[in-house]
């Protein structure tokens, strides 16, 4: 039997993207599922669309979830979208409907944790306090100082070679504005950035950062977001440094969280290494699948 899939109005909109959104009802207008496109509109984005679908479990094979993703394609296509990106966490429902409708797994992504009441501050500041010769720690709350925003700015392409594997993710480009935007975001939502950076003694200019979010009330899990070295400077520990610093100030401004999370491509190596190698421990894997319209 077929579910009424509804269109409906998502007031969601961020300065990089919009969001359309579909709610799937039975006979009776009870909701059975729902599903959610973002359109990215940066430039190097106008081809991405991610998809966010769910359905009751009750309702599963019922041709729900078919029924909400010809929808969602079909507004991809009409939008001129290259390709459809969506995550399933391994081994879920999801893991085997997405692939079985046309779907290829193009990313594995490793989530871990590291619980704050384990941390072990003495290695930390042993990490923390070794010399890294040419090189200093900075930090600050919420949004860059003026006085480092154009080279904060800069440092942000040292994302730009981060592993994605097979994802047609495109590029991100980052300016004052953009660096500034995604940090007032955090603040009207209520939550604390802290963001620690390398800072290359011999210029003044940002060699490589970390960020990291933590809930307003100070409780529950803190959220890593990107960490980054631009890639004239790797090679000298600065990643683990700065993360390690970014761990020390959490244990200590904020008593009460619980521990901080993070993701990491299967691929990268090179900071699923520094992550072990802090403590973090897996929590689990997800899948993500690419639709090549």
């Amino acid at each position: 039997m077929s579910s009424r899939i509804t269109a409906l109005t998502d007031p969601a909109h961020g300065a990089n993207s919009r969001r359309l959104a579909w709610l799937a009802s039975d006979a009776d207008s009870s909701p059975v599922g729902s599903a959610f496109l973002r359109l990215f509109n940066s430039p190097g984005q106008e081809h991405l669309a991610e998809l966010t679908l769910q359905v009751h479990p009750a309702e599963r094979r019922l041709r729900v979830g078919s029924q909400l993703l010809d929808a969602a394609v079909a507004a991809a296509r009409t939008d001129s979208r290259r390709c459809v990106i969506a995550q399933a966490e391994a081994g879920s429902p999801g893991d085997h409907f997405l692939p079985a409708r046309g779907f290829r797994k193009v990313l594995t992504m490793r989530y871990t944790r590291l619980p704050l009441a384990d941390t072990d501050t003495t290695a930390l500041t042993r990490i923390i306090e070794r010399p890294h010769p040419g090189y200093r720690l900075m930090s600050w709350h919420g949004s860059v100082p003026d006085g480092l925003a154009e080279t904060f700015a800069a440092s942000r392409r040292a994302m730009d070679d981060m592993p994605m594997d097979d994802t047609d993710y495109g590029t991100v480009s980052w300016d004052v504005d953009s660096v500034r935007a995604a940090a007032k975001a955090v603040e009207q939502r209520g939550d604390h950035l802290h963001t620690v950076v390398a800072v290359d003694a011999s210029d003044g200019s940002i060699a490589g950062f970390t960020e990291l979010v933590v809930p307003g009330d100070g409780r529950g899990d803190g959220q890593h977001y990107g960490t980054g070295v631009l890639p004239e400077h790797r090679g000298h520990g600065l990643g683990r440094w700065m993360k390690a610093e970014s761990i020390r100030h959490a244990h200590e401004r904020h008593p009460d969280l619980g521990g901080l999370l993070t993701d990491t491509a299967d691929g990268n190596m090179s900071m699923r290494q520094i992550n072990d190698g802090l403590g973090y421990t897996p929590t689990h894997t997800t899948h993500q699948y690419q639709l090549d319209l």
